[in-house]
């Protein structure tokens, strides 16, 4: 029914039990979705990347949630992974509109009802997974309970930059510039393009050099810096969810101590009214809270994991 895909199960240190899908939105784009099978199901994870992510960075978070007997899936969203890439070079993130990333999560949530995949159903959303998976328990019901890593409700920005981001970003959009990288983003890998050294995502130098590899062994999944349009579009998506309530959807929010990509006031402010949710603070942690050493990593899953399962009871 769906047409395989490409898996790089080279890139696990284990005997790793993923597998991917080629699968069509309704409007014609080709996205890529692994799944994790458990051997004793009590669910199914939905993990909802950020940007410049790809299925297999979750491979290490999805056999951690397996071994809770949870059942993983993960997408490459359109524009990023082996997903359809849009724009001048295949290395600009790029979009259309920020509704169509909701276009994509329909054509998940399609899938694992052809495949039957095991419910209740969670979702585990990171940073621009985070502003697309809260649109999405806004319009749709399917998802017990949630878990948020880094959300990205907000952009972190300079205070100089604030004020002209979005105007510019608007301005270049409605120009054959949209697709170009936006002023002062990176045009390669974070990881390539930064030392580990006060790095934004992680505290873990063995999870940084994974990343590299990943990317070196594999230059199909790297992605740069966004567009205009891009930029253009998320700001005006945050802004819009921030006058929104939260939905009544149980929720867990991970959030690093030294976060300095996403917008934390924001996420503090939309916590705060959440009903059943919880903010729950890593100390010492950067961006990539669910990329740190095993320590870190899997006791902040087995919380995920008992949040998931005691919402479902």
């Amino acid at each position: 029914m769906f047409e395989t895909a490409p898996y790089f199960s080279d890139l696990a240190s284990w005997s790793d039990n993923g597998s991917a899908v080629w699968v069509k939105t309704p409007d014609g784009i080709r996205l890529r979705m692994s799944h994790w099978p458990a051997s004793t199901s009590k669910g199914t994870v939905f993990i909802l990347p950020g940007r410049t992510e790809y299925c297999e960075k979750y491979a290490n978070v999805a056999r951690l949630l397996n071994d809770h007997n949870l059942g993983v899936l993960a997408i490459d969203w359109r524009g990023q992974g082996l997903a359809d890439r849009f724009g001048r070079t295949p290395m600009v993130g790029h979009v259309e509109k920020f509704a169509d990333y909701q276009t994509d999560i329909d054509a998940i949530i399609d899938y694992a009802a052809a495949a039957e995949l095991p419910k209740p159903w969670f979702m585990l959303a990171h940073s621009m997974g985070g502003a697309i998976g809260l649109r999405t328990l806004l319009r749709r019901s399917e998802f017990s309970s949630v878990g948020f890593s880094g959300p990205m409700w907000g952009i972190h920005l300079a205070p100089h930059l604030r004020p002209i981001t979005k105007p510019l970003s608007s301005l270049m959009s409605l120009t054959p510039l949209k697709d170009n990288f936006a002023a002062s983003t990176q045009h390669g890998p974070i990881v390539f393009e930064n030392a580990f050294d006060d790095n934004k995502l992680t505290r873990s130098k063995i999870e940084w050099d994974v990343m590299k590899t990943h990317l070196e062994r594999y230059p199909s999944l790297q992605l740069g810096g966004p567009s205009y349009q891009w930029l253009y579009e998320a700001l005006s998506e945050c802004d819009a969810l921030a006058k929104l309530a939260a939905p009544n959807v149980p929720c867990l929010c991970l959030l690093g101590d030294n976060e300095r990509i996403v917008d934390t006031k924001r996420i503090h402010d939309r916590m705060t009214s959440w009903p059943n949710g919880t903010l729950r603070m890593v100390r010492p942690g950067e961006h990539e809270t669910l990329m740190e050493d095993p320590e870190v990593t899997d006791g902040l899953v087995a919380e995920l994991v008992t949040h998931f399962l005691s919402s479902s009871a």
